[in-house]
């Protein structure tokens, strides 16, 4: 019973449900206005047929209900025409009032908002005191979805506030921190305990982060606040309004896109930097190692690098011992700058003079932000853009047109180039021109943006050789604010991470932990108190104060977690 009034109250507390429940007490009014006329003719109509006597006030109501919801029992009828034409009339009006209209209105006015009511009764508006050093997370799209679920993952506390309460509820019902609630609101903010929270992450538009800003600075001076902009010039009026750390993740991602262009003649790319730590990728193709299997390269012995990977086309293998290395395929290795330097050196082979263009497809946000990357890294580029507005005037490297276009292709150099970087928003495009890209040149390399991460596996199985998208590096970007240098993304689906040592490893020699055998995950390095030791004895135990470093795809890193869940 207190369930019922608790639900009654929350359902009344809206001013609609209450407009609602007026019109339909009206309506209701009006209806049994219209039984008591009817009842009242009904009378008038008897008398004139001379049995007035014979029938009371009841049995006049009785006819009327019985005639108005069609179940017309026949024991009371009228004798004359106009007593047959007013039961039509009755009939009729039953039928539109009783049949159509009052279903309608009570489903629209009354079911439907009571359902909404108790789901949003359902979905927490306000967190409990005790929560502390929570995140609390902003926004509804793809990259506030990615956060939440990396926050999830680490087991670090959060509270996702949510405005749509059918999103919310969807959430919420998945197990996840929800919160429903109006993101311009101060009490929302008071109500997921901002005083106690640790970071606020602003992730929806320029406008909505600045006033989300604006709305936490004036309850906690205190909170850190993270906000991400689409827009260059947003980056000052966000921390103005009170944002300690801004983020700019298409121009992060056209940074992370250039960085993976391997060009011929390039003996080791660097891809990701961890403190002392370096992963490289080394294709395979001219070196020493093609034909052989890990085992047989003995790197470690030679020039104490960790071999944690292969990755040919869009496969990425963990190293194993007897992983073969096939023309085609690259090498992932992990060690200090020495170390590669060294390898670096030892491979013979002369760098080649190469001026081909990389191709970028699209010249959006994360296009120029690629562009500008490579210039920066003295790199020849040509970007194709269709929309002449976002393209500068009279420089040569940018070519107005379709990238569908053969002709455009061609003359920015599609049958010379080594790469192409398709930098697009819409990931049907993407989709479409990864396999026309892949069918023009089937030996280059391509680069592609996933904006939704239910396309990361179509997008490699379209031709391209590496996938990214901002929503994952927007997800390590805030972990790695809670957690420093906690996770580094190599590609979509790949990441080196960073944890405490689990308690049942403690102790064990690394040998003996069976980590690659359990979760497919490699152990790269160890950091401990006394910085990161990259180089690692199989032998030596793992000590409790060592984080390990390692390397893995999203399904491998899940199952470590499950595996050894953070304390």
């Amino acid at each position: 019973m207190k369930f019922i009034f608790s639900q009654m109250a929350f359902f009344l507390a809206e001013q609609s449900n209450q407009r609602n429940l007026k019109f339909m007490m009206r309506f209701i009014v009006m209806v049994l206005t219209l039984i008591f006329l009817y009842s009242a003719v009904f009378h008038f109509i008897m008398e004139i047929e001379g049995r007035a006597g014979e029938y009371s006030i009841l049995t006049g109501l009785y006819w009327t209900l019985t005639v108005m919801s069609t179940l017309g029992f026949g024991d009371i009828t009228f004798q004359s025409d106009i007593g047959r034409i007013f039961s039509i009339v009755v009939i009729l009006s039953g039928i539109l009032l009783f049949m159509l209209l009052m279903p309608f209105l009570f489903i629209r006015f009354v079911y439907t908002p009571w359902l909404e009511a108790q789901n949003q009764a359902t979905v927490p508006a306000k967190m409990p005191e005790s929560l502390h050093g929570h995140v609390i997370v902003t926004g509804s799209d793809g990259v506030a979805m990615s956060v939440v679920d990396r926050l999830h993952q680490y087991a670090i506390p959060y509270v996702h506030i949510i405005p749509d309460y059918a999103l919310a509820l969807a959430r919420y019902d998945k197990s996840y921190s929800v919160m429903h609630g109006e993101l311009d609101s101060p009490q929302t903010y008071k109500s997921a305990r901002v005083d106690k929270a640790v970071l606020v992450a602003a992730l929806t538009d320029d406008f909505k982060n600045t006033n989300i800003a604006a709305t936490v600075r004036g309850i906690s001076p205190a909170v850190r606040i993270a906000g991400s902009v689409n827009h260059h010039n947003s980056l000052d009026i966000l921390q103005l309004a009170g944002c300690n750390y801004t983020y700019h993740f298409a121009q992060m991602l056209g940074d992370a896109m250039a960085r993976r262009v391997l060009l011929p003649g390039v003996r080791v790319n660097t891809i990701a930097v961890l403190s002392d730590l370096s992963v490289v990728e080394v294709p395979a193709h001219h070196t020493p190692y093609m034909g052989k299997t890990l085992k047989e390269t003995d790197l470690r012995s030679r020039f104490k690098l960790t071999a944690v990977g292969i990755w040919h086309g869009k496969k990425y293998s963990p190293a194993m011992p007897d992983t073969p290395i096939t023309e085609g395929s690259a090498l992932l290795l992990a060690g200090t700058a020495d170390q590669i330097r060294q390898f670096d050196g030892h491979l013979s082979r002369e760098k080649e003079e190469d001026r081909s263009p990389v191709l970028v497809l699209g010249g959006g946000k994360v296009g120029m932000s690629v562009a500008h990357s490579l210039e920066k890294r003295g790199m020849n580029f040509r970007l194709i853009e269709k929309n002449t507005a976002l393209i500068p005037q009279g420089d040569e490297r940018f070519i107005p047109g379709s990238a569908a276009d053969i002709e455009t292709l061609r003359k920015a150099g599609i049958d010379a180039t080594n790469t192409a970087i398709v930098t697009t928003h819409d990931d049907d495009l993407n989709i479409y021109l990864t396999i026309y890209c892949r069918k023009l040149r089937p030996d280059i390399q391509i680069i592609s943006r996933a904006t939704l991460d239910r396309n990361v596996e179509s997008l490699y199985g379209a031709g391209a050789n590496v996938v990214m998208s901002h929503a994952t590096m927007a997800a390590n970007a805030i972990t790695n604010l809670l957690r420093p240098g906690r996770v580094v993304m190599l590609t979509e689906g790949l990441n080196i991470f960073r944890v405490s040592m689990p308690a049942p490893l403690a102790g064990m020699p690394l040998k003996d932990s069976n980590i690659r055998q359990d979760t497919c995950c490699n152990v790269v390095a160890l950091s401990g108190p006394n910085g990161m030791r990259v180089s690692l004895d199989p032998s030596e135990p793992l000590h409790p104060e060592d984080e390990i470093v390692l390397i893995g795809t999203v399904d491998a890193e899940r199952a470590f977690m499950e595996k050894y869940p953070p304390a």
